[in-house]
């Protein structure tokens, strides 16, 4: 087992001594995560809807003005997935996954889209536009699916490595006339929670990186850098869970010296303020953060930066 994989479990470990969490703030994470793992993976794809228009649409069922209704049903649909692998995670053993479940998360992906292909194994060759991968032929593509199934119920293999491992051959495959990305990614998060770990996101600035890294494992056999950037989603997510089960015992190890988050309490020494003078630039919407467990615990490096430039105007 790696370093990387070996810190996961560490924090996996140390997450599982909180369990059960707070209803309350088990909630928020819900929420939070419904939100904002439809909003990075509709974003991948190319939906031009933000975080916040995400949230509307998802939350609170509300149509943004200037936004295609394709894309509003990208979201609806995406929430509606991540409820449905909520669900079967709690029903389901790691072993009893089947082909019908992969069918019917692409259906609700592609529903009131492209309802004639929704949950059907593709006839047609695909391409993916801009990429130099060749993908299997669609007379292949049942028997490949099947021996897809057959490995996920019967590997034993570390859940964190099956979930990274699932996603890149299901993209691989590419059954589907339009929507593996998002149900790979679905994928993916249904086998991680089934193990009792959080949803890992690949965020929208991560796209070339997370795109090429797939490319280049289907291309030249080079899987490296693809599953460094599975297993940083994954840590990030644990860190989230963490900082809000018992913020004081997160363990927070960026690859960087610089962070990609940060609390309160950092942004208030970064900006030689108060505490609650930067609860204030949140509450007033001037700058982001992400509440969770009712406190403003995390805040993203780039809303951070983005703050500051415009108080230098």
């Amino acid at each position: 087992m790696t370093d990387v994989l070996l810190s996961i479990l560490k924090k996996k470990r140390l997450l599982d001594t909180y369990k059960p969490l707070p209803q309350s703030v088990l909630k928020n994470l819900e929420e939070w995560y419904r939100v904002e793992l439809t909003y990075t993976s509709n974003a991948i794809e190319g939906n031009t809807l933000t975080r916040q228009e995400t949230a509307l649409i998802v939350e609170k069922g509300i149509t943004v003005e200037g936004k295609s209704m394709v894309e509003h049903q990208e979201a609806i649909n995406h929430a509606e997935a991540f409820t449905f692998i909520q669900t079967l995670a709690e029903q389901k053993k790691s072993n009893e996954i089947k082909l019908q479940d992969v069918l019917e998360i692409h259906k609700m992906i592609l529903n009131k889209i492209i309802d004639a292909d929704a949950g059907k194994i593709r006839n047609t060759p695909v391409r993916i536009s801009g990429s130099t991968t060749i993908l299997p032929n669609p007379l292949k593509v049942p028997e490949l699916m099947e021996d897809f199934i057959l490995w996920l119920q019967t590997t034993t293999d570390n859940p964190v490595q099956v979930a990274a491992e699932a996603h890149y051959k299901l993209v691989t495959i590419h059954p589907f006339v339009d929507g593996n990305g998002r149900t790979a990614r679905l994928l993916m998060n249904f086998i991680l929670m089934q193990a009792g770990y959080p949803g890992a996101i690949i965020k929208k600035e991560e796209r070339n990186r997370y795109l090429t890294a797939l490319e280049t494992g289907q291309t030249q056999g080079k899987l490296d850098a693809y599953y460094e950037l599975i297993y940083d989603a994954v840590d990030r997510s644990l860190d989230i869970y963490l900082e809000t089960a018992k913020p004081q015992d997160a363990i927070i190890m960026p690859a960087q010296s610089e962070k990609e988050f940060y609390t309160t309490e950092d942004v208030a020494k970064l900006l030689q303020v108060d505490p609650e003078s930067v609860r204030r630039y949140v509450r007033s919407g001037q700058l982001k953060a992400v509440k969770l467990g009712g406190k403003f615990i995390r805040i993203e490096k780039s809303d951070l930066d983005d703050f500051i430039e415009k108080q230098k105007s």
